[in-house]
């Protein structure tokens, strides 16, 4: 790996639930560190590894934070309040008829961040268009405003009726309380329609930003100066201080990040069809590039619709540290729930539940001498009585057989996930290269392939830290958005341009303001766009031609199949991303070294491909495998951050770039 300047020193970190990896660049040369995360204090376990690293004091630390999306999940947010138009208190807890589980009679909806008692109305109304129907009263401000302390408020959200068309009435809240409290304005979160979305948004970022603040806080003092920039769930970065104000833009960073590396890696590898599998130790997540990254803002966290721009992921239970067990009907599950870092996977020795991981290590695929390349040691042993007491709670003859369903159950998991984000949406996973990464994923590739019948594989040169790895690839990004609402037939291209220069002016101005020069900065615009009478728009990116119309009938053919060409197409949001490039890392194409792979053979070991038995595989070091080498399956390959698993009737190549191709 290079740079242009050997003086620029870089640190990626992302906090998984199992591990908090570490890939630095510096000096032109590549560090890679894993630690354990800790979950009471995922701070001291990046502190710990910047100081095992040795950072130099003037370097860039970029971070994948999952303080906002713990918070969520585990409902330990800030004491939250909510301050909306008379009447629409209720909103948030209203919500959608939207039904997770359509068989279940009694279907109970999640219980609102903010609870009703901390819900406060306030008198002031618009009109549909923006019109001023009610003024709101600066003199009852100073009023709400004790309220709020009396009721020991540390976060406040301001969600006002049709405020993305004006928000004068949000922003004179927002003077009144600021000082006092946390304070997240809709118009400034999300300037768009839909009440439900924009206030649950709204409320979501209010809720983390007093732990995201303070987590990073802590973060900026312990690093004495070091420069933080903080990974968003769109796929690009974000000041420090940034994060802290817009804190639920950083909800999904951990995943965002491997999604930009594997697309990155990809490209560079001359593929750019590419199915991304994340299989970390909690939860394996996929996505899907046609030839770009794919973003939605359809999205929600723990039951709580985020309407954010994000990389669109799909997200299962299924990980290294997914706990197996028989449920009440007799059937094997696996997952959701993790062993997680502490106890983790009984092989690690402190925990006694069986996981996929336990599975792995009986089965062969993972050796108790080469796990972080030998700085962790595995028990074998403790795998073994976990996965022997599953075996008598389903009945089979040995803990081997238990393992076996183990595996099948997690992969039958993946790959439906992966049918979720491709054969669901018009794609055909065949014309796809499959990407596996995280520390798990390479283990599980080719049965995954072999299932949805992708003829190849990439597994990246160092794939257990591809997503911190992707967080030094990243750009500095800023999304805006605008409500519009406009028929796409009495907009003409200069109108919509004037409708975009406000925002554009904004990006710009505030991109110079992060340090970005202006002839570095790249803006894209958008349309979220839909046939009039549709309940629900697709996001169309600017088309070459410029012509919008086409490229949303194109748009909705491949996501639903049909198209209406003679159909009028509405305008809803107009949307611009500011982009920053900025330096990054590079990967040097290797010298080829020619197809004999021997030197790098480490020995042979029986490794479980069916249920017939283990048979005979080689085993490999892949720091010894040189570009151009070439193995035969079946063979289990070993490096610090991940294993690959290469199944029989497959075979691997190392590429210019230091990367595998597997194929049948």
């Amino acid at each position: 790996m290079s740079h242009t300047s050997d003086s620029y020193s870089l640190l990626g970190v992302d906090i998984g639930g199992t591990f908090t990896d570490f890939v630095l660049f510096a000096g032109g040369q590549i560090v890679l560190h894993k630690r354990p995360t800790m979950p009471l204090d995922p701070a001291q376990a990046v502190l710990d590894g910047v100081a095992h690293l040795q950072l130099r004091a003037d370097a860039d630390v970029v971070h994948g934070s999952t303080i906002a999306t713990n918070a969520l999940l585990e409902r330990r947010g800030a004491r939250t309040a909510l301050v909306t138009t008379r009447g629409f208190a209720d909103v948030i807890e209203i919500g959608r008829q939207n039904r997770s589980d359509l068989y279940v009679l009694l279907p109970r909806k999640p219980e609102p961040l903010v609870p009703p008692a901390l819900r406060f109305e306030v008198d002031e109304r618009l009109s549909a268009d923006g019109n001023v129907l009610v003024a709101l009263n600066p003199a009852d401000l100073p009023a709400l405003a004790d309220q709020l302390v009396e009721a020991g408020v540390e976060s406040v959200a301001v969600c006002l009726l049709f405020s993305f068309l004006y928000p004068n009435h949000e922003r004179q809240i927002g003077e009144a309380l600021r000082g006092r409290m946390s304070v997240s304005l809709s118009s400034d979160i999300l300037p768009e329609y839909r009440e439900y979305e924009r206030t649950s948004t709204t409320v979501i970022n209010a809720y983390v930003s007093p732990l995201v603040d303070r987590y990073l806080g802590r973060l900026e003092s312990g690093l004495n100066g070091r420069h933080l920039r903080i990974m968003q769930s769109n796929g690009g970065v974000i000041t420090a201080p940034a994060a802290r104000r817009e804190s639920a833009r950083t909800v999904l960073s951990g995943p965002a990040g491997g999604a930009v590396g594997a697309f990155y890696i990809a490209r560079q590898a001359g593929f750019e069809r590419i199915i991304s599998l994340d299989m970390g130790g909690t939860s394996t997540d996929v996505a899907l590039f046609p030839g770009r990254i794919l973003r939605t803002t359809e999205s929600s966290i723990g039951g709580f619709p985020l309407r954010l721009p994000m990389v669109d992921i799909h997200t299962v239970g299924a990980g290294g540290g997914s706990l197996a067990r028989v449920d009440a009907g007799g059937a094997l599950r696996v997952g959701p729930e993790s062993a997680g870092a502490d106890p983790g996977p009984a092989c690690y020795g402190r925990g006694t539940s069986p996981t996929t991981s336990d599975a792995n290590l009986l089965l062969g695929r993972l050796h108790a001498d080469h796990f972080l390349g030998g700085e962790m040691r595995l028990f074998p042993d403790c795998a073994y009585e976990a996965l022997a007491r599953l075996a008598d709670d389903l009945g089979v003859a040995t803990p081997e057989h238990a393992a076996w369903g183990v595996i099948q159950v997690t992969n039958a998991a993946m790959e439906r996930a992966i049918r979720t984000i491709s054969v669901e949406r018009g794609y055909d996973p065949r014309d796809f290269v499959l990407v596996p990464f995280g520390g798990a994923g390479p283990l599980h590739a080719c049965a995954l392939a072999e299932a949805l019948q992708m003829p190849l594989i990439l597994i990246p040169r160092v794939p257990g830290v591809l997503s911190a790895l992707g967080m030094l690839i990243a750009d500095l990004v800023k999304d805006y958005s605008q409500h519009v609402m406009e028929r796409l037939d009495r907009l003409t291209a200069p109108a919509l341009d004037a409708i975009f220069a406000p925002l554009a002016e904004r990006a710009i101005a505030e991109m110079v303001a992060e340090g970005i020069a202006s002839q570095e900065i790249l803006l894209e615009r958008a349309l979220d766009m839909r046939y009039v009478g549709q309940s629900h728009e697709l996001t169309v990116a600017e088309p070459h031609d410029e012509d919008w119309a086409a490229a949303f009938h194109a748009a909705h053919d491949q996501r639903y199949g049909h198209r209406h060409d003679d159909e009028p197409v509405e305008v809803v949001t107009i949307r611009v991303k500011a982009i920053g490039r900025g330096p990054k890392p590079e990967f040097q194409m290797l010298p080829n070294a020619g197809p004999d792979s021997r030197p790098a053979q480490i020995g042979e070991s029986r490794v479980w491909f069916s249920q017939a038995g283990p048979i005979p595989s080689s085993l490999y070091d892949r720091d010894l495998l040189r570009a151009g080498n070439r193995l035969m399956g079946p063979a289990v390959i070993f490096q610090m951050d991940a294993t690959t698993v290469v199944a029989p009737n497959w075979q691997a190549e190392v590429d210019p770039w230091g990367n595998l191709l597997l194929t049948r």
